[in-house]
């Protein structure tokens, strides 16, 4: 039996096509996005000191909304975080984190992250006390931080 050469090389163009395809998203699999927070601000359970960190999704096709928040090198993990999932009007093109200040004055809590072109974010889940504590005072809506989305899995 020949094979054919051109079979050969359509194929190999397709695999390789696939391939850089998956390369080029592999950071849309686990939304991994480094953050720079310039003040503290608590999450569920610690504070963030000011400082880069790295935000991704854990199992983000299991339909559950968990979020990992590790030192930009990856080497400490700061939290595992189940989340409920928080929708916006428009995605922005940028990564957004919502920031509120509790009534009491302490220090601001993270409320919402949502990865660069996305309408559903993640939305941390805090203490009924935490949650009475806030009210509705969001001081930082759609605010910007220092980030990067992280590319082909390494940290940036």
């Amino acid at each position: 039996m020949k094979i054919n050469k051109v079979y050969i090389a359509v194929g190999l163009i397709i695999a390789f096509t696939f391939f850089f395809e998956l390369a080029a998203h592999a950071d849309e699999f686990d939304q991994a996005t480094t953050i720079t927070l310039g003040q503290p601000v608590r999450i569920p359970g610690r504070v963030l000191a000011p400082g880069t960190y790295l935000f991704k999704t854990v199992d983000a096709d299991s339909g559950e909304h968990i979020v990992q928040i590790f030192s930009s090198d990856r080497t400490v993990l700061y939290g595992t975080f189940l989340t409920v999932a928080a929708e916006r009007q428009e995605p922005a093109d940028h990564t957004v984190i919502t920031v509120a200040e509790s009534e009491t004055g302490e220090l601001p809590v993270l409320v919402s992250w949502f990865y660069p072109g996305r309408d559903i974010g993640n939305e941390f889940v805090y203490s009924n006390q935490t949650e009475m504590e806030l009210g509705q005072r969001i001081v930082a809506s759609d605010q910007a931080p220092s980030s990067k989305s992280d590319t082909a899995g390494g940290a940036n």
